[in-house]
C-alpha cells in the first residue's frame, strides 16, 4: 500500500533560520529570529538540528535582525533593540549561567528579566504569565490549572521544545539525534524566548510563522451542534432533527457517539469502547441515514475510541489482515499502533476511508488511554491528530476537502488541528464559571477553536437557570455543542427544561446561527493574521490593568461579552456580575442601554441581568452582519443578511466568504465593505454597502434588512432615490433592543449600495420604563414597591433616585440592577 500520508495535504516544509542569525558558544548555539525571539539550544556533543520539530515548521521569518555581540572571558552578550542575552559558558544552562532582559518597559514593574529554570507558579498572588490550555477537562468541576501561555505581564514568556520529535518531509516523526533510548529524552534543551512586552499581538503572529497557522474551519462547523451519548435509531435521530427544524432551532453539526457502532461483543475480543462497524440494528442503511442529514443541511461526524485496534467482529477486519500480509482466519487482534506506517495505511483506508465514502465528515477523537508509544517521546494523541488531519485533507474523487479533527489537546502545535475536543465536564454552576476563562485563555498559546460540553457532561443536578446560561456562553463559544452523558433525564433539548429556560435557550440558539457570517469573518481573520475570535480583553488593551481583572468577560470578535455565571437572586431574579469596559460609548444589544465610558484606563460596573438577557456590549459606531432567515443552512454564503447598526460614531465591517474549498485563493473569496459615516449632530447617517470578488461564490442578489439600536425620529431613508419604509422595532426582550428597522428589498451589493438616513435622534431606554422593568418582576411587598415607584416618579436621578430608593427598603440587589441604569 501507499505511504498513509503520501495523498495527505502537505504542511509547510521548513525553512531554517538564516546563518547569519546564528552565535554559537561552545555547547550553546543562540539564534536571533526576530528581535523579540531567540532560539537558545544546549547540546553537549555540539550537533544542533535545523529539521522541523513537531512543533516549529520554520525558523526563517524575515530578514535576519539587527543585533551586537559581545564577548569576553567566559561570557557571551547579544543584544536587540528589545533583548539582551547573557550567557556564561562555564556555567552552562542554569540559572547563573544564562538570563535574558527585555530593553524596553513592561506592565509589571518586577518583571522583565528571565533566568533559565524560571517555572510559571499557576497559583501565584500576583500573576505572570497569564496561561494557555491544558489537556482536557474530564471530571473537572469548576477552576482547573491550566499551562503556561506566550502571553506574561513580565514580558517574557519560553516555551520548551526539547522534547518534540523531528518532523519530516513525509509528515513522519524520528527521534532528535542523540535522544535516551527508553524515553527519548534528548540530550540538550531546545528552547525560544519570546520577549515581546505587552505587545501581545506580535507575540501570537511571530508564534504561528514559527509553528504554523491556525487553518481555517469548515463554516457549517460555526454551527450549532447536536451530541448525546445515547443509543439512537436511524428513527429516532431524524425525527428529533425534524422537531428542532419545526421549532427553528437550526442545528448544522450531527454528532453520533459511541454508539453508532457496536458496543454489546463478545467479551473475549473485549470491550465495545473502540468500534469502527455500523451497528445495523440501530441503523439498518447507514449511507441513506448520512443522506438525510446531509439533505438537512448537517455536517456529520462520529466517535472514535481507537485504542483497542481492530477485532475480528469488524467490517474493516478482513480487508486489513490481508493488506497487513496475516491469515484473516486466525481471529487474531490487530493491535492499535499508530507508530507503524502499514498499519496507519490500512487503518485509514478499511476502518475509516470506507465511512468516509458512505457520507462521514470528519471524526471525533475521543482518545484517553495513555502517552506510551513504539517510537520514544512521541504522544500517541498528538500522532493521531496529524495524521487524521492531513488524511481528512487527502486527494480523493470527489476532490479535496477542508481538513479537520475533533480531538484533545496534545501540546502548543495543536493549533495546527482544530477542532478541540475539552472533555467530561461536571454539570454545575463551578464548571460553567470556570468555562469562559478557560475558552479565552486558550488563544494565548494561539489555541482558538476549544469545543465545550455546553450545559456539562456528567454528575450535578438539572438545573434550568443553569443551562440557560450556558446556552447562552454557548452562543459566544468558539464552538457551541450541546452535550450530555448516557442517562435518561440528561439530555438538552430546550422542551426538557422549565418555560423561561427553554425560551431563552431557543433564543440564543437561533442567535449562534445567525452569528455565523460575523464569526467566520473572524476565523479566516485567525487563519490570514493570527487574530483570536475568542479572546481575553488583555489581547486588545493590555496596558489597562482593568482588562485583566475580570476573568470571566471576554472578546467575541468586535463585540464584548460579559457571561452569567452564578446564580440569581431568589427574591429579584436578578444575577449580577462584574465588568470592566474599556474606553469609549459602549451599547448593550439586549437592551440598547448606552454605557459612556470617558476615562482612558476604562470603568469598572456591575451588570445585573434576569435569565432572558446575558450583557453583549458593542462600541458605537459597530456593524454586525447576521444571517437573516434561519432556514439558509450554517455552511452556506446566506442570501438573507441583517445588518445591526450600533449608533453614535464611524464604523467599518469587512464580511469575508469563500467558495469553501480547502484553500481559498482569490478566485474564491467575497469581501463585503459595510462602511457606516455617523453624523449625530445633523441626525444624518449614510450606510455604503460594496462588495468585491468573483462572481458565483455569493448570491449576486441579496435581501438585506439595516436594524438600528437605540435610534428614533421622524427618519426618513432612501436607496437611490428610492424611499424606503421605516419601521420602529420594540426590544425583544431576549437579544435585540428597541430601534428601527429599514428593509432594503432585493440588492445587488456588486454595484454597489448606498443607503441615506435623515433625521435621526438617540432614543435609549427610558429610564422610568427600565426601572419599572427591574421592580414589576421582585418578589417584595407591593407597598416597598409602591413607594419606590413614587420615588420613580418624582424625576430623582443617579445618587437622589438610589438614596430614595434605600430610604423605602428596596433590596439592594435591586440597588445595584437600578444603579446601572440610573
Amino acid at each position: 500500500m501507499s505511504s498513509p500520508l503520501s495523498t495527505a495535504s502537505s504542511e509547510p516544509r521548513m525553512a531554517p533560520a538564516r546563518p547569519d542569525a546564528a552565535v554559537t558558544a561552545g555547547s550553546a548555539r543562540f539564534t536571533v529570529i526576530t528581535d523579540r525571539l531567540i532560539r537558545m539550544e544546549y547540546s553537549p556533543d555540539g550537533a544542533f538540528t535545523d529539521a522541523a520539530t513537531q512543533l516549529v515548521l520554520s525558523r526563517d521569518l524575515g530578514p535576519t535582525p539587527t543585533f551586537r555581540v559581545v564577548r569576553g572571558d567566559d561570557r557571551l552578550e547579544i543584544l536587540t533593540e528589545h533583548l539582551h542575552l547573557t550567557y556564561q559558558p562555564s556555567r552552562g544552562f542554569s540559572r547563573s549561567g544564562l538570563s535574558v532582559s527585555l530593553r524596553t518597559a513592561v506592565l509589571n514593574l518586577h518583571g522583565g528579566t528571565w533566568h533559565h529554570g524560571d517555572a510559571w507558579d499557576p497559583h501565584e498572588s500576583y500573576p505572570t504569565n497569564l496561561g494557555g490550555t491544558r489537556r482536557t477537562l474530564d471530571e473537572a468541576d469548576g477552576r482547573v490549572d491550566l499551562g503556561t501561555g506566550l502571553l506574561s505581564t513580565n514580558g517574557i514568556s519560553v516555551i520548551d521544545d526539547s522534547g518534540s520529535l523531528l518532523l519530516q518531509k513525509d509528515q513522519w516523526v524520528r527521534p532528535r539525534p542523540g535522544a535516551g533510548p527508553v524515553d527519548g529524552a534528548p540530550g540538550g534543551e531546545d528552547l525560544y524566548l519570546f520577549g515581546y512586552g505587552q505587545d501581545y499581538r506580535g507575540a501570537l503572529r511571530d508564534f504561528f510563522a514559527l509553528t504554523g497557522p491556525t487553518p481555517l474551519v469548515p463554516r457549517a462547523l460555526l454551527g450549532n451542534w447536536w451530541s448525546r451519548y445515547h443509543p439512537y435509531s436511524e428513527e429516532e435521530y431524524l425525527a428529533l432533527m425534524d422537531r428542532f427544524a419545526a421549532e427553528e432551532l437550526p442545528f448544522s453539526v450531527a454528532v453520533l457517539d459511541m454508539d453508532w457502532h457496536w458496543v454489546d461483543i463478545d467479551p473475549a475480543i473485549g470491550n465495545g469502547w473502540t468500534g469502527y462497524s455500523w451497528n445495523t440494528e440501530l441503523f439498518p442503511s447507514p449511507s441513506r441515514f448520512l443522506a438525510a442529514l446531509h439533505e438537512r443541511g448537517m455536517e456529520v461526524t462520529l466517535n472514535l475510541h481507537p485504542a483497542a485496534g481492530i477485532r475480528r467482529h469488524e467490517d474493516a477486519y478482513a480487508p486489513m489482515m490481508r493488506d497487513l500480509g496475516r491469515d484473516p482466519e486466525s481471529g487474531e487482534e490487530i493491535p492499535f499502533n499508530i507508530t507503524d506506517k502499514a498499519f496507519v495505511a490500512a487503518y485509514l483506508e478499511r476502518a475509516h476511508h470506507v465511512l468516509e465514502e458512505e457520507g462521514v465528515d470528519f471524526w471525533w477523537l475521543d482518545w484517553q488511554q495513555g502517552g506510551v508509544t513504539d517510537i520514544p517521546g512521541l504522544d500517541p494523541l498528538w500522532m493521531l491528530n496529524h495524521i487524521h488531519y492531513l488524511d481528512s485533507g487527502r486527494e480523493r474523487p470527489g476532490g479535496r476537502r477542508r481538513p479537520i479533527t475533533f480531538s484533545r489537546f496534545a501540546d502548543a502545535s495543536s493549533h495546527r488541528t482544530p477542532i478541540g475536543f475539552s472533555g467530561d465536564t461536571v454539570a454545575s454552576w463551578d464548571s460553567l464559571a470556570f468555562q469562559p476563562e478557560f475558552t479565552a485563555r486558550a488563544a494565548n498559546i494561539g489555541y482558538f477553536w476549544w469545543s465545550n460540553d455546553i450545559g456539562g457532561h456528567m454528575f450535578g443536578v438539572k438545573d434550568s437557570e443553569m443551562m440557560a446560561r450556558w446556552v447562552q456562553l454557548g452562543c459566544f463559544s468558539p464552538i457551541n455543542r450541546l452535550h450530555s452523558t448516557a442517562s435518561v433525564f440528561n439530555s438538552k433539548e430546550p422542551w426538557r427544561y422549565s418555560r423561561d429556560a427553554r425560551a431563552t435557550m431557543n433564543a440564543y440558539l437561533r442567535l449562534r446561527h445567525r452569528l455565523v457570517p460575523s464569526l467566520y469573518t473572524w476565523a479566516r481573520r485567525a487563519a490570514a493574521d493570527g487574530l483570536a475570535p475568542i479572546r481575553p480583553l488583555y489581547h486588545d488593551h493590555p496596558w489597562c490593568a482593568g482588562a485583566y481583572s475580570h476573568h470571566t468577560e471576554f472578546l467575541f470578535g468586535d463585540l464584548l461579552v460579559v457571561p452569567m455565571v452564578h446564580r440569581s437572586d431568589a427574591a429579584t431574579g436578578l444575577a449580577q456580575e462584574s465588568a470592566w469596559l474599556p474606553q469609549g460609548a459602549w451599547f448593550d444589544l439586549p437592551t440598547g442601554r448606552r454605557y459612556p465610558v470617558g476615562v482612558e484606563d476604562g470603568a469598572e460596573l456591575a451588570l445585573s441581568r434576569r435569565l432572558e438577557q446575558v450583557p453583549v456590549l458593542a462600541r458605537a459606531g459597530s456593524l454586525l452582519v447576521l444571517a437573516g432567515d434561519l432556514a439558509e443552512a450554517a455552511g452556506a454564503n446566506p442570501r438573507c443578511l441583517d445588518v445591526v447598526v450600533v449608533p453614535g460614531a464611524d464604523g467599518v465591517f469587512v464580511l469575508e466568504e469563500d467558495d469553501g474549498s480547502p484553500e481559498p485563493g482569490p478566485d474564491g473569496v467575497v469581501r463585503t465593505r459595510f462602511a457606516l459615516t455617523w453624523d449625530e449632530n445633523a441626525g444624518r447617517a449614510r450606510l455604503e454597502i460594496d462588495q468585491r470578488g468573483p462572481r458565483g461564490v455569493v448570491p449576486e442578489a441579496r435581501e438585506i434588512t439595516v436594524r438600528l439600536l437605540s435610534a428614533g425620529g421622524d427618519v426618513r431613508a432612501s436607496l437611490d432615490g428610492r424611499v424606503l419604509e421605516v419601521r420602529g422595532r420594540r426590544a425583544d426582550g431576549l437579544t435585540l433592543g428597541a430601534g428601527l428597522d429599514i428593509e432594503l428589498g432585493e440588492v445587488l451589493p456588486a454595484d454597489g449600495v448606498v443607503v441615506e438616513l435623515e433625521g435621526l435622534r438617540s432614543a435609549p431606554p427610558v429610564l422610568a420604563d427600565e426601572v419599572f422593568s427591574i421592580l414589576e418582576p421582585v418578589e417584595i411587598d407591593y407597598a416597598v414597591k409602591d413607594r419606590a415607584w413614587a420615588v420613580v416618579r418624582s424625576g430623582a436621578t443617579g445618587g437622589a433616585l438610589l438614596g430614595g430608593l434605600r430610604a423605602v427598603g428596596v433590596p439592594d440587589a435591586v440597588l445595584a440592577a437600578v444603579a446601572e441604569v440610573a
